[in-house]
């Protein structure tokens, strides 16, 4: 995969140095490129932005300086042999990012990020782009940031992680949160490791027991007791026919049921009375 980052703050991006992304960048796996925006700016003051038509606050990034960015790296990227390239713009005001796009954007052969400061870029930098390749616009949460290099961080860390070869074992990312399958609207529950006492707290006993279908049983109750706890908008939103029997069991000790027969959206709905935590 490569993947480009056209940025005022090039020095922001130096964790992509380090960890998995960093291995995976040493072995070929992640082909990473930094701009510096000001590189493609020619006034004395190396001027990035402008005020905004129409009047408020703050200051609007300009068009000449990312639409020359962009035409260069894209001119490099196909002289290299890259290919199907997609623009993805971290902004608040995009489409969630979730694990599932994490998982889209890993089937991708090159991604480019375009971190905004300020307002924003000029939307006719995004239609323009958008005219000839697929544009993201994604949000990493519900929050505003001073820059969005941050973001760019997070979607790489969680892409790169899912490039072949990039774990060390495959199936590991399998059972994360939110991971495509039984898990994509759970949360992962607790893990444990050695020794098996630490400070007169134990572990749970099924995790010794050796029993692989128990423990398998244990750790998706686990992810249900979490789910409902922490996000609970996660199983009002699923379909009751993601869970199974067992599931359906647990979700009822938990205080949750599927919809009264006849609701139309058929959804789970928590029930108040009679249930103690």
């Amino acid at each position: 995969m490569r993947l480009d980052v056209v940025t005022i703050f090039p020095e922001y991006l130096e964790p992509l140095d380090v960890s998995l992304v960093g291995k995976a960048r040493a072995r070929g796996q992640l082909n990473v490129h930094v701009h510096d925006l000001r590189a493609w700016t020619y006034d004395r003051h190396n001027t990035v932005d402008d005020t905004p038509y129409g009047g408020g606050p703050g200051m609007v990034m300009k068009t000449g300086p990312w639409g020359d960015a962009l035409d260069s790296v894209l001119a490099d990227g196909y002289e290299t042999g890259s290919r199907e390239p997609v623009l993805i713009v971290p902004t608040p005001s995009g489409r969630p990012f979730t694990q599932e796009l994490a998982v889209e954007l890993s089937e991708r052969p090159w991604l480019i990020f375009t971190p905004a400061r300020y307002e924003g870029i000029d939307r006719r930098v995004v239609d323009e782009y958008a005219a000839r390749m697929p544009v993201y616009e994604v949000s990493i949460g519900d929050y505003v940031l001073a820059g969005g290099e941050a973001a760019v961080l997070v979607v790489t860390e969680a892409v790169a992680r899912l490039l072949p070869g990039v774990l060390g074992n495959a199936e590991s990312h399998q059972d994360d949160s939110f991971a495509p399958g039984a898990m994509a609207n759970l949360l992962e529950g607790p893990v444990y490791t050695k020794p098996p006492e630490w400070r007169g707290r134990g572990i749970p006993d099924v995790l010794l027991s050796g029993h692989h279908g128990k423990i398998a049983r244990w750790r998706r109750d686990e992810a249900l007791k979490r789910t409902t706890r922490n996000r609970p908008d996660l199983i009002e939103s699923c379909d009751p026919k993601a869970f199974d029997k067992k599931d359906r069991e647990m979700l009822s000790i938990l205080g949750w049921a599927p919809d009264p027969e006849g609701v139309p959206h058929g959804r789970f709905w928590r029930r108040t009375d009679g249930v103690e935590e």
